[in-house]
């Protein structure tokens, strides 16, 4: 049996969960309560992003990862 407390199934999941709890904008102080931030990856490497719907603004957060 799993318990499920919505934070996600990998720790990668998680650590998005938790970025999208804090969407405002670093530039103009917009709070995006409908936004997420997108995830990608190479591979070897986990890029977040977030685009500001207010000013355009782009925040970014990458991850490397390792054997």
């Amino acid at each position: 049996m799993t318990v499920d407390h919505g934070r996600g199934t990998t720790p990668l999941d998680r650590l998005k969960a938790q970025y999208d709890r804090d969407l405002r904008c670093r530039e103009c102080g917009y709070v995006d309560t409908d936004g997420a931030w997108q995830a990608r990856t190479t591979g070897d490497r986990v890029s977040y992003r977030h685009v500001c719907p207010s000013c355009g603004a782009i925040e970014t957060r990458t991850l490397r990862l390792r054997d």
